[in-house]
């Protein structure tokens, strides 16, 4: 069953072919600061529609994290590289019993890139 995610505005809407099962919520500079929970998919299981997105990139520049225009949500990440075969869609825009649902992971990005669990 899809998965719909959409920004405050609504103008971007992603749809996630497959049905959310896990989150990471990560504590590196960026994500911490951003409060998201990613869900990770790949770039071919993931429609984005709508309304335009602006484009923050740091650090070593292989992903761009995008933002709606309108209203400025987080909407997802994809990777700069097109032979990496993932995504980031941020879970915190799907309903809340799509996301009260998953199992949440703890990613420590700011330190040693591993799950804490």
């Amino acid at each position: 069953m899809p998965t719909l995610a959409t920004c405050h505005c609504a103008a971007v809407r992603l749809t996630c072919e497959a049905a959310l099962v896990e989150v990471t919520e990560c504590t590196c500079s960026i994500c911490r600061r951003y409060g998201v929970l990613w869900a990770y998919y790949e770039p071919a299981q993931v429609w984005v529609e709508g309304g335009a997105t602006e484009v923050y990139e740091w650090d070593d520049r292989s992903i761009g994290f995008h933002r709606c225009v309108g209203c400025g949500c987080v909407t997802h990440w994809s990777a700069n590289d097109p032979a990496v075969n993932r995504m980031g869609v941020n879970a915190r825009l799907m309903e809340l019993d799509v996301m009260a649902a998953a199992r949440v992971r703890h990613l420590d990005g700011a330190v040693s890139e591993r799950y804490l669990d």
